[in-house]
């Protein structure tokens, strides 16, 4: 191999070094990029959280083993953060800090996701039909297509009277959810946010 053509394999093998370097940093920029956009979104504009019990099944999944879980995997969800922006109505599945009662009377605390079920200044009771608790407010029954009849809990019947500024909220799966019922109506400064959307399992992708 004459000098000439060796200096030509050298030149070649390093422009190729310099194209190798130029894609990996490209593709790290992306992936930082991303990642600054996705914390940036979480931050301002979504949260990310995951379910880690049935007391929202069948609407929203737990993992099994646990008890009343149907999924081999989490649902994922995302909970809009823009909370000023939006009025809690009733039906929506929200994200809330859950008060210090209910690390004492339901063994948890943090964040929880449940539904909106009453709103400031209303009465919500809770009457026995057929040995099931069926919902109503100032008297009249809530329709709830979303609870299927062998979720619903069997008591005991109860009236409780939603506080101005407050909202009381329960879960799907009433019989196994610990919510307004036992630590109380949730102030709107607690409430986070509306759940928009599950993101993952891919199979179950979609807006709520």
């Amino acid at each position: 191999m004459d000098a000439e053509t060796h200096r030509s394999g050298e030149h070649r093998g390093a422009r190729w070094r310099k194209r190798g370097l130029l894609v990996v940093a490209w593709l790290l920029l992306v992936s930082v990029g991303q990642s600054v956009m996705f914390w940036q979104v979480e931050r301002f504009a979504m949260k990310a959280y995951r379910i880690p019990s049935s007391n929202m099944e069948p609407t929203l999944h737990c993992p099994r083993p646990a008890s009343g879980c149907e999924a081999d995997t989490a649902d994922r969800i995302l909970v809009s953060r823009l909370a000023p922006s939006w009025t809690p109505s009733r039906g929506d599945i929200v994200a809330f800090r859950a008060p210090e009662s209910a690390r004492l009377k339901c063994g948890a605390g943090g964040t929880f996701v449940k539904r909106i079920i009453g709103l400031p200044g209303e009465q919500v009771s809770l009457r026995l039909r057929r040995g099931a608790a069926f919902v109503y407010i100032d008297g009249e029954q809530l329709d709830e297509p979303y609870i299927e009849n062998d979720r619903r809990d069997i008591g005991p019947e109860e009236t409780f009277r939603v506080p101005e500024g407050q909202y009381f909220v329960m879960g799907d799966n009433r019989s196994q959810s610990c919510d307004s019922r036992v630590f109380g109506t949730v102030p709107r400064g607690s409430l986070i946010g509306p759940v928009v959307a599950v993101h993952w399992p891919l199979d179950r992708m979609g807006l709520q």
